[in-house]
């Protein structure tokens, strides 16, 4: 195959981060949008044919969209509450041969729970379709770049890092349904911290060996609601989204900590901050290594380029300068491409390339599979107020406090 024709199941938020990340991926176009919402598709198609990477036709049924025989491979971009269900659709399609696919990528999280994502492996790989892990942070270059100065120099004249820390912070998501813990599974822990573990543990993996090599043996986590369960920031989400979250809150900041045995038996550590609550910019990554004579730091909001509108400069909101922006006065960073910065073109760019190539990718759903069951653990260690061993095998049926509507905020302090 010369070129991929890739279908986007959704069209919103992340949609558009792929559809702008695709001026850089070659071999291979956006041919088809599915979205029961057709405005929102339509929105989308008008912007990916001003790029010039394809004409994509919008189809509100999945099943139409998954037998155009111009769809080879197809992006799962759609909230997660759904992502289970349109798997199943994609593998009844394909094994009744019903489609051209041979690969099938999937945004984080890769489900809600370990039984959702244990499933979708399953089903994908009983199917015989390549698959890929949307992970985008694994491939923003400067997380690619420290990696490569980790491994190539620091650990080759010193030895392996044995510490990496990694965070996400911003003021909270756009759509209501991030915000009601019973549809998407979980609060901020589920939403980002997804990023924060996989991006440190990549950077902690030595390159020359499996990444099983690298073993998670005891999670520790705490969650807490800080910010909006007070008002006036519980009216504000009901006033906004519908949301009443003194009913049914999900934690806005998470800490976890995470115990790995290395090749050599020794132990690493990583650590994960992410938070619904912080007040900045707008959307703030920061990562750290730590190794024997070495460290490696990086922070998305630290940018060459910067602008400063005075106190009589009136604009209306906006994300013009950086993701989740809080301002539009005062000295603010601008990131001039968030694609490239954040991931979404290199990941893209590799996907693209792997299928092409009939290979399965080395961030995949399994290693989906793993972050699902590290951040089960992080719930329950919470829960519990404790470090817990991992043993994924007992994570099968446990579902958070939180996705449950039985969570309390003053639950941190009751843990024992």
């Amino acid at each position: 195959m010369d070129k991929l024709g890739v279908g986007f199941i959704g069209s919103g938020f992340v949609a558009r981060f792929h559809a702008l990340s695709w001026t850089g991926v070659r071999n291979a176009e956006i041919a088809a949008i599915y979205n029961v919402r057709a405005e929102s598709a339509r929105r989308l198609a008008r912007l990916i044919e001003s790029l010039g990477v394809g004409k994509p036709r919008v189809y509100t049924d999945l099943r139409e969209m998954l037998s155009d025989p111009n769809v080879n491979a197809v992006w799962i971009l759609n909230p997660n509450f759904m992502r289970l269900d349109v798997v199943r659709a994609i593998v009844e399609e394909a094994k009744q041969g019903r489609t051209n696919l041979i690969g099938v990528c999937c945004e984080k999280p890769l489900a809600r729970n370990v039984d959702e994502a244990e499933e979708m492996v399953k089903l994908v790989e009983g199917a015989g379709l390549l698959h890929g892990y949307l992970e985008n942070q694994v491939f923003a270059p400067s997380v690619m770049r420290a990696r490569d100065a980790i491994w190539k120099y620091g650990a080759k004249y010193s030895g392996r890092p044995y510490l990496a820390r990694a965070a996400e912070e911003h003021g909270g998501p756009h759509s209501p349904w991030f915000w009601n813990p019973q549809l998407s599974g979980g609060g901020v822990l589920l939403d980002m911290t997804c990023h924060s573990i996989e991006a440190s543990r990549n950077l902690l993996m030595n390159p020359e060996k499996p990444k099983e090599a690298l073993k998670p043996l005891a999670v520790q986590s705490m969650i807490a609601s800080l910010k909006w369960t007070r008002e006036p920031y519980l009216l504000r989400l009901k006033e906004t989204y519908g949301v009443d979250y003194g009913r049914s809150p999900a934690e806005d900041y998470a800490l976890t900590s995470i115990v790995y045995e290395d090749e050599d038996g020794g132990l690493v550590l990583s650590e994960a901050r992410t938070s619904w609550s912080f007040v900045g910019p707008g959307l703030r990554l920061t990562f750290e290594v730590l190794g024997p004579e070495y460290s490696v730091s990086i922070n998305s909001l630290q940018q060459e380029l910067n602008v400063f509108f005075s106190r009589n400069v009136k604009i209306p909101p906006s994300e013009e300068f950086v993701e989740k922006q809080a301002a539009e006065q005062g000295l603010m960073p601008m990131i001039p491409n968030e694609t490239i910065a954040y991931g979404y073109q290199d990941e893209d760019r590799y996907m693209v390339e792997c299928f092409l190539k009939g290979v399965q990718p080395m961030e995949n759903w399994r290693d989906g599979l793993l972050v699902t069951q590290l951040m089960m653990a992080a719930y329950l260690s919470a829960e519990v107020g404790r470090r817990i061993k991992f043993k994924p095998e007992e994570l099968r049926g446990y579902r958070p406090k939180v996705n449950l509507g039985e969570w309390r905020p003053k639950s941190i302090i009751e843990a024992e």
